[in-house]
């Protein structure tokens, strides 16, 4: 509770006339702040098996310094991915992603742009026409999140990256409308370009004019599963 920090008085008016200051007003108790709703809890009582990629819910993004003057951002259409996962024991999971590297989806690109990053100077996609990530192992580290280690091949050149991934949910189905178990993702990383042979744009040590070295992966991706067993 908190007192209002003065006191209403009356001053004198005339000669000969005063009046006492009245007492100090209080102010209303404030009311207790509303306790937060607890977070949802994310359900995960899908079973083990094998699942495939939703493409319908799932999307492949990327970022990338330009100029230090903006993150730009752009994507890839074309990807598929499996996965077999045990609930009871996630640790063990095995993921296997392509991507089709022409599959290329930019922002209102300039004329001739998406041509040029196709050629031998950057992706050279009539060579290299797929990306692919395969993991190694899964590595834990909460009761929704883990680091998926695996091999990313991209333009010829094989290396182990990390995704840090989190699970957003899953159920077993939702007989009549989704009959079959689902499970959701969130997953991000990071690779260095040049890693991977593609170096063209790269700033000069000290500048930012060019292309970042730095690429950030985003993946969201829900997966279809066993179908929901007869109740």
């Amino acid at each position: 509770m908190r007192l209002l920090p003065f006191t209403f008085g009356l001053l004198a008016m005339s000669a000969g006339l005063t009046a006492c200051s009245q007492p100090p007003a209080e102010k209303a108790p404030e009311a207790p702040a509303a306790t937060p709703a607890p977070a949802a809890v994310a359900p995960k009582d899908f079973p083990a098996g094998s699942y495939t990629l939703d493409k319908s819910h799932a999307s492949l993004t990327f970022t990338v310094n330009h100029t230090g003057f903006s993150t730009y951002t752009a994507g890839f259409d074309a990807f598929d991915a499996t996965l077999e996962i045990d609930p009871k024991h996630p640790e063990a999971a095995k993921l296997k992603a392509t991507v089709e590297v022409k599959s290329l989806d930019l922002p209102t690109p300039p004329k001739g742009f998406h041509d040029s990053l196709m050629s031998a100077q950057w992706f050279d996609a009539s060579k290299y026409p797929q990306m692919t990530f395969v993991s190694t192992r899964v590595e834990k580290t909460g009761d929704y999140t883990a680091k998926i280690h695996g091999d990313l091949t991209l333009h010829g050149v094989t290396k182990p990256v990390v995704l840090d991934a989190v699970l957003n949910g899953g159920y077993a189905g939702f007989a009549p409308y989704d009959p079959n178990a689902r499970i959701g993702f969130s997953a991000r990383g990071e690779i260095k370009r040049s890693d991977f042979g593609i170096a063209y744009g790269i700033p000069e040590p000290g500048t930012v004019m060019g292309v970042g070295d730095a690429v950030g992966i985003a993946i969201e991706a829900e997966f279809s599963g066993p179908p929901l067993k007869a109740g």
